[in-house]
């Protein structure tokens, strides 16, 4: 249960970390001009904590926990990404079908980063379970 616990908490720390510099460096200039006035000029925060404490929950649940019981930090980076990029894809790939200023470029950079930093979130996840099991040994 240590195992789990030490890796939500680091796969939480990362993604959010991640995802934070992303946001702070990316919104005004990738998805304020397309998204204009549908994107708020403030995030709400509940919504937002909710969401990070599920993706980190399905990261550990998806991509760590296969990597961990076979030892393989490999696999769990490519279940990371792979994850990252169905999650992301679902949540683009509706909105390109669905909203009028949703564009191909916001589409595929966006599913690229959900990859990258699911896959990335997830090896942290997984060093960090890592760590604290030699850490108690």
């Amino acid at each position: 249960m240590v195992r789990i616990i030490s890796a939500y908490v680091a796969t939480l720390a990362a993604f959010a970390v991640l995802d934070f510099l992303w946001i702070g460096t990316m919104a005004n200039t990738l998805y304020r001009p397309v998204m204009k006035d549908i994107l708020l000029a403030d995030f709400r925060l509940a919504p937002a904590i909710l969401f990070y404490l599920l993706y980190a929950f399905g990261i550990v649940l998806f991509a760590i926990l296969p990597g961990l019981h076979g030892n393989e930090i490999l696999r769990t980076v490519i279940l990371g990404a792979a994850l990252g990029l169905i999650a992301y894809g679902t949540y683009d790939l509706t909105n390109f079908a669905t909203l009028k200023n949703w564009d191909t470029r916001i589409t595929v950079i966006d599913m690229i980063w959900g990859g990258f930093a699911t896959g990335l979130a997830a090896a942290a996840g997984y060093f960090g379970a890592a760590l604290v099991e030699r850490m108690l040994r």
